[in-house]
């Protein structure tokens, strides 16, 4: 039985099922599944099989193709790993052609380009910390061009199991900076960051690996005495939670609010786009409570802020929180409020869905509900949250 030249140029031709054909000598004939033919070089190195191909039938001949595993056995009889000379000389011929970026550099000129699309200077700092604790300290100070799969797992697999939220997170800021890499000609081909198709042949969903943890919420009934008691409670953070509350707003809504933003006369605010989290604008109609306490707070302060921190800046988004446990409320998170207030307009009003989905500034997921939904139901919001506020202060409806 023959050992090399096991096909012939007629079996190569005919081949029309899917499979790998063996020439011998570790050159195989590769016919996919829509009948794609390729030539594939598989050998053995350091008790690990790898494979290379040699390019498609189209371009390279049976000859042609027997011609290059002789090259690939004889770099092996020398002691060279064919692919890992391909890939060096591939590399080369990148360096050669266009010059690159480390991967640090780009990252910093990517977060550049976005700072001003992005909602806060804490969404930048978590680029920046994420990217410094995990990143860096792999492939910081290697060129884009250089980048591989091996490169993104060994940052990745150590913290996908342990810190699954992090790592999926920063598994997107990498691919997104590998792209603008691409874009900017400072690398090319597959983007080795990518998930479907790719990553995830390689490491488990993060839905299988942690379940989601929802934000801590108060029972709506508890709302009520809870507000009695953070009437007790005194300064700035105090009376942020209880606007929070009040508005079912979130935290940066409500910290950095600026007193040009509300008109007190016809209870009204208006949160401008770059602090929503859908990106637009935001009326939110203020109870007679909500009213009080923002007229009490602006008139105990000349700064442009409601809720002044230092330094001509807003309040800290832990201030609040720090308040919770100072109250021993460890269990709750200022977010979870949002959830109390929708848990209580759901199960005790007969407000439609869609008015309290508004007061908490929801996008219409369904694309052809949105187009209709143009108005956001302000008065009918107004309602419920004047109900909201007395439910808080104990009153009931008579």
């Amino acid at each position: 039985m023959r050992t090399l030249n096991r096909l012939s140029a007629m079996q190569v031709t005919r081949a029309k099922r899917p499979g790998v054909f063996s020439d011998g000598g570790g050159l195989y004939l590769q016919v996919t599944r829509t009948l794609a033919k390729s030539w594939l070089f598989r050998y053995m190195r350091s008790g690990r099989s790898r494979g290379m191909g040699l390019g498609p039938l189209h371009t390279v001949t049976l000859a042609e193709a027997r011609v290059k595993a002789l090259d690939c056995r004889r770099q092996l009889l020398n002691g060279i790993d064919p692919l890992d000379e391909r890939r060096s000389q591939r590399k080369a011929a990148r360096q050669a052609r266009a010059p690159s970026l480390p991967f640090r550099e780009c990252a910093r000129k990517y977060i550049e380009a976005h700072r001003s699309s992005w909602k806060n200077e804490k969404h930048v700092t978590q680029w920046e910390s994420t990217l410094a604790s995990y990143a860096y300290p792999v492939m910081g100070d290697m060129l884009a061009a250089d980048i591989d799969t091996d490169e993104v797992m060994r940052v990745l697999e150590p913290i996908w199991t342990a810190k699954t939220e992090t790592a999926s997170r920063l598994r997107g800021r990498i691919e997104s900076v590998l792209a603008w890499a691409t874009v900017r000609r400072y690398r090319e081909g597959m983007n080795p960051a990518r998930w479907k198709g790719h990553l995830d042949q390689l490491l488990p969903n993060p839905s299988k690996v942690q379940k989601i943890v929802h934000h801590a919420a108060l029972p709506y009934g508890d709302a009520p005495a809870f507000m009695a008691t953070l009437l007790t409670q005194e300064g700035l953070g105090a009376a942020a939670l209880r606007l929070v509350i009040l508005t079912a707003s979130r935290t940066n809504e409500v910290i950095s609010a600026r007193r040009s933003e509300f008109d007190l006369t016809t209870g009204l605010w208006t949160v401008p786009p770059e602090r929503m989290k859908a990106r637009r604008e935001h009326r939110v109609p203020l109870s007679t409570d909500a009213v009080a306490l923002v007229k009490t707070l602006l008139e105990a302060s000349g700064s442009e802020f409601v809720f002044p921190g230092r330094g001509n800046k807003p309040l800290s988004n832990m201030a609040m929180l720090q308040l919770l446990k100072r109250m021993a409320r460890k269990d709750l998170t200022v977010h979870g409020f949002r959830s109390t207030f929708k848990d209580w307009a759901r199960e005790t009003t007969d407000y439609p869905n869609e008015v309290s989905e508004a007061a908490l500034a929801h996008v219409i997921g369904d694309q052809t509900e949105a187009a209709y939904a143009r108005g956001d139901l302000f008065n009918k919001r107004a309602g419920l949250m004047q109900d909201w506020a007395d439910y808080l202060a104990g009153y009931t409806a008579a």
